[in-house]
Formats: structure tokens, C-alpha cells, sequence
């Protein structure tokens, strides 16, 4: 019975080595009679003082994007592709593949490529980046699309080009050309190319 308590002793002491602990009882333990009567003992009791966590606002200067998005409609050509999948490819539907860049000067951005190797399908794009450099601390937002009637299949996008900066360029894989992803595509059906 005392061993019991020791080792319930150790493990809450054990338990508690991060925190300052001010002990308020002594730990007592039960008594016992040989004719096995008993009184009841008591279990310490303590004091516990946690690491104190401040919370404070400061004032900090940092670059925080102003993004103004003016929708207009157009009515554009897009290309939409309609393919003849095997049997067992699943359920087809209008998919729209879309590939965006923001960029700090004149850019173009078009969807060269979309085949499947079977399993997934792989988008290329190029970026061309040869414009003129916008006022300082503007950013562009330059896109293509292609709709593809397709299975619901792993899509991976690659951009041929560098990337620009900005978290939102993290979205894709920026490649140097396309003998980066010669391995994925061979073997690959070509579905479209521009």
C-alpha cells in the first residue's frame, strides 16, 4: 500500500518539473492495524504556479499588398476541348485548367500543353516576361484557362519561366523548360496545344 502512494508521489512530482510548486500539506499515509483496520491518510496538496504568458500589441511598419480588382465582363475565345477518355477513366465533366502569375511588368502567360500519362493530367504554361516594368510597387495578375471535358484526376501545373516574386506565385511549379518534366511525359497523351 505505501508503495503505491510513493510511486503516485513520484509520478506527479515527476509531472510538474516545468512549474514553480510550493507544497501546502505533508503527505500522509494510512495507518494500518495488523487486525486490519485502517484510517484514512491524505494525499499532499500544492500550490501550483504556471509560466505567465504577457500579450501585448506593437506598432510595426511592413509591406502589406493593396490589391484593386476591377471585373469587367468580356466575351473571349477560350478553347475548350472535348476528348474521347477510355471506358474506365470515370466520370466526365467540364473542367476549367487555369494558370496565374502576378508579375511587375508587362507579361504574357499561355497554356502551351495539357496531356495524361494515364493517371494525371499535367498543364504547361509558358511565362514571358519581356514588357516594360510597371510604376514602382505595381503588380500584374496575368492568366490563361483551357476547358477540358475530363475524368477527376491528380492535375499538376508547370510554368516554363522564371518565377516572379510574391507568395502568390508559390501556387505553381516554375520549370526552366520542358526537358524538366520529360520523365512525366513520356509515354503521355498530348490533349491540347497551342
Amino acid at each position: 500500500m505505501k508503495f503505491k502512494y510513493l510511486i503516485a508521489a513520484l509520478f506527479m512530482g515527476a509531472a510538474l518539473t516545468n512549474c514553480d510548486v510550493d507544497q501546502t500539506r505533508e503527505a500522509e499515509l494510512p495507518e494500518v492495524d495488523v487486525d486490519v483496520t485502517t484510517e484514512a491518510g491524505q494525499m499532499p496538496a500544492f500550490d501550483v504556479d504556471w509560466a505567465e504568458v504577457e500579450t501585448r500589441m506593437e506598432t510595426r511598419t511592413i509591406e502589406v499588398p493593396k490589391v484593386r480588382v476591377v471585373m469587367e465582363e468580356e466575351t473571349i475565345e477560350v478553347p475548350v476541348i472535348d476528348v474521347d477518355w477510355p471506358d474506365d477513366a470515370g466520370e466526365r465533366e467540364e473542367r476549367t485548367f487555369m494558370v496565374e502569375a502576378d508579375v511587375d511588368r508587362d507579361a504574357d502567360l499561355d497554356i502551351k500543353s495539357i496531356f495524361t500519362n494515364g493517371n494525371r493530367i499535367i498543364v504547361v504554361a509558358e511565362l514571358d516576361k519581356d514588357g516594360d516594368v510597371l510604376s514602382d510597387g505595381e503588380m500584374m495578375r496575368v492568366s490563361d484557362q483551357v476547358i477540358v471535358n475530363s475524368p477527376d484526376m491528380d492535375v499538376r501545373y508547370y510554368i516554363v519561366g522564371d518565377r516572379p516574386d510574391g507568395e502568390f506565385n508559390r501556387r505553381y511549379t516554375y520549370i526552366k523548360n520542358m526537358s524538366d518534366i520529360k520523365d512525366m511525359m513520356k509515354d503521355g497523351k498530348v490533349i491540347y496545344e497551342s
